[in-house]
């Protein structure tokens, strides 16, 4: 009788990493409607509806699918009441990353 005998190794490697500069990822997650959505909540926190309007949208997807989610998914735009998402008083503001990619798009403009 033979008894074989395996032994398995699962060996985990590196994953290969893309080292780009900060402010290289910034303009390229700054898309032409984040970057307005930026400046219109540059000064103060709004609601949908005057961030719409500010923005000259009426569609309320467009504004949402386009401009809104975009921005909140790259982390540039919070709810002020993120406990309640529909609530009727909620507002959008910049986070601390949407006031730095503001701050680099307008430095880039005025680099321009």
């Amino acid at each position: 009788m033979e008894i074989g005998m395996r032994l398995r190794f699962i060996v985990t490697l590196a994953e290969q990493i893309k080292v780009q500069k900060d402010t290289e990822q910034v303009i390229e997650q700054v898309t032409e409607p984040v970057s307005r959505i930026l400046n219109c909540l540059k000064n103060e926190p709004l609601g949908a509806r005057d961030a719409m309007q500010s923005l000259g949208l009426r569609h309320r997807p467009t504004f949402l699918y386009d401009y809104l989610q975009p921005a909140m998914d790259a982390g540039f735009v919070e709810m002020t009441q993120p406990e309640s998402p529909k609530s009727p008083t909620q507002k959008y503001r910049l986070t601390a990353k949407g006031k730095a990619a503001l701050l680099e798009s307008s430095q880039l403009e005025s680099g321009k």
